[in-house]
């Protein structure tokens, strides 16, 4: 994909202390994961290089949490406890921002949601690997 197909989308947690921009092409692909802590809090998201993502405001109101190997770094806001985005085990030189905390999550051409399948993470994680590569 070319640069010039990608656009800045804005987005942000709950109330609005942590704020992001993203850039993306038209047409997105979303990774709904069933790791255990994506299944309990719904996390589909967009994994990008970090050359793709700003985080505007709210970096001091981020806490992050870790688990199993402790690589994926889950940030989330610690005023209201909105994930907006994380730098996932799969991906540590990207960031995974949360689909449905863009603005509008719905302005794209194409949203093609793909199942991951995190349970088996380490027998599947390769097939993300190329999405935070620019």
């Amino acid at each position: 994909m070319s640069k010039e197909n990608l656009k800045w989308h804005a987005g942000g947690c709950h109330c609005g202390a942590v704020r992001f921009e993203v850039a993306l092409p038209d047409r997105i692909e979303v990774e709904d994961c069933n790791c255990s802590v994506c299944l309990k809090s719904q996390n589909a998201h967009i994994i990008v290089p970090l050359s793709r993502f700003r985080l505007l405001t709210g970096e001091d109101q981020l806490s992050t949490y870790t688990f199993n190997t402790g690589k994926a770094q889950h940030t989330f806001c610690s005023v209201c406890s909105v994930k907006s985005f994380y730098t996932p085990r799969s991906n540590p030189d990207g960031r995974a921002v949360t689909w449905r905390c863009l603005d509008d999550p719905y302005e794209f051409t194409s949203v093609e949601i793909h199942t991951f399948d995190g349970v088996n993470w380490e027998k599947n994680a390769a097939s993300l690997a190329h999405k935070s590569k620019g």
